[in-house]
């Protein structure tokens, strides 16, 4: 079997773990085990994130072993006609070297045999800590293997790491790969909230009940039909009130004439997360009210944009999102300034934290809220203390991490605002939430998700359409 297009690409971050494993060390790294649904049929498999990340392999049960020197081996399903007419085929280690690019491979089943002469006069022991359950109780059952041997000379590592640091610093930037593919999973989302967006108008026109449901197929259909595998996480389709629910799932509820929908969906595409989200009149009309709380919101994603480029920090959006919300918080009413003072009083209290009660973006990648630090590995002894104005806590802050290009992030502000005394009521029940990928750059950052409008007079003229 030849050699996958990318086989260069997976030796070569394999490469850069093994040379990160310092003298004697080794690394086990398993991917995901299959799940069971229900009584005889298991979850729709999906890979784990590090193990893809290493191999591009897909089929569950497998094991990727690294060693300092750049040796690879690979555990994985043996070839088996009877169980391949059921479960489709398999690769087989016989022909894993050639199509992986890895140095050998054995039968999933000889692992307990092999790890522990793997392991044997290692210094260092490297897996992911706090992934797979049951995964530190394996590595001490092939080390007390290891140490039955001792009085034949063996020696046994002495201490045992946590992979996930060197992978999460590795996956953080996106190669050009990892670029296009996230560019084409940012495309096939945009197309899918188009559709349901159309869907929404159109139904309603016709004088059709509406579900969120309804929504939620058009969403799945178009990601299918675009060469999606499956979506990237639990889609939200929240109307009305529902929006206001920051993890709503797509359920039911009737969506109505004048009401907004949230819709927060991705794609994943070839292991890799899209996650956009967009806020739309249901008829396709902003009233408004709602009007003037969506274009707060995109005013402020506009500022986090502005603020998102290579040297900057990843709380520097953020900043800016609440700079632009504070301020309009207090023109539009939601906040009375006589009550919690001016707009800085109201970023040093939080007093806009009933209306914006998350961040304004994460790492997105192989996993939608992706691997990485958020803080800079060059300055974590850097130490400040403050006090929380809501919990009264003390927080210990460290520096924010500086982007460089090639970090994928989302940038996503929101307003929710829940009927509350001293509320304006024309604003009861509306939630809006505005969110795209950006890929940093060095002069800024590219956003690769606008392929579904983002501007309230371009939301209603698609929607007209």
């Amino acid at each position: 079997m030849d050699a996958t297009p990318h086989t260069t690409l997976y030796a070569d971050r394999r490469a850069r773990v093994a040379s990160q494993l310092g003298p004697g060390g080794i690394a086990i790294v398993p991917t995901a085990l299959e799940r069971p649904r229900n009584r005889d049929t298991d979850f729709i498999y999906r890979h784990d994130s590090y193990f893809y990340y290493l191999t591009g392999f897909t089929e569950p049960n497998a094991w990727l072993v690294i060693t300092a020197e750049g040796e690879t081996t690979l555990f994985c399903q043996p070839k088996d006609l009877e169980r391949e007419i059921w479960d489709g085929i398999r690769l087989g280690p016989e022909a894993a070297p050639g199509h992986l690019g890895v140095s050998q491979a054995f039968a999933v089943g000889e692992l307990d045999q092999h790890l522990p002469r793997l392991l044997e006069n290692r210094q260092t022991v490297w897996y992911p800590f706090a992934i797979h359950a049951g995964l530190e109780g394996r590595v001490d059952g092939w080390l007390q293997k290891v140490r039955a041997r001792v009085r034949y000379g063996a020696l046994c590592p002495e201490s045992q790491r946590d992979l996930c640091g060197i992978l999460d610093e590795l996956r953080l930037v996106k190669d050009a790969h990892e670029q296009a593919t996230m560019r084409r999973a940012a495309q096939i989302s945009a197309q899918a909230h188009i559709r349901a967006m159309r869907r929404s108008a159109a139904m309603l026109r016709a004088g059709q009940d509406v579900r969120e449901y309804h929504l939620d197929a058009e969403l799945l259909h178009s990601f299918r039909e675009h060469g999606s595998q499956y979506p990237a996480y639990g889609s939200i389709v929240a109307a009305g009130a529902n929006a206001c629910v920051l993890h709503y799932r797509a359920d039911a509820a009737p969506i109505r004439n004048g009401e907004l929908v949230l819709i927060d969906a991705g794609c994943e595409l070839d292991g890799y997360a899209s996650d956009i989200t967009r806020t739309f009149p249901a008829n396709g009309r902003f009233t408004g009210p709602q009007r003037t709380l969506y274009d707060l919101v995109l005013a402020s994603q506009d500022a986090a944009v502005a603020a998102t480029k290579a040297g900057a920090r990843f709380t520097d959006p953020h900043e800016a999102t609440v700079a632009v919300l504070a301020q309009g918080l207090l023109d539009v009413g939601l906040l009375d300034a006589n009550r919690v003072g001016t707009a800085q009083d109201v970023i040093a209290n939080r007093s806009y934290f009933p209306f914006y009660m998350h961040r304004t973006g994460h790492w997105l990648g192989m996993d939608v809220h992706d691997c990485g630090s958020y803080v800079e590995p060059s300055e974590l002894g850097t130490v400040s203390e403050r006090r929380d104005p809501l919990s009264g806590e003390t927080i210990k802050d460290r520096p924010s991490r500086i982007l460089r290009p090639g970090m994928v992030l989302t940038i996503e502000p929101g307003l929710y605002v829940r009927p509350a005394e001293g509320v304006p009521e024309a604003f009861w029940n509306i939630g809006i939430r505005i969110e795209d990928d950006a890929i940093v750059t060095a002069s800024g950052c590219e956003l690769i998700s606008r392929g579904v409008p983002v501007r309230a007079d371009e939301i209603e003229a698609l929607m007209r359409g």
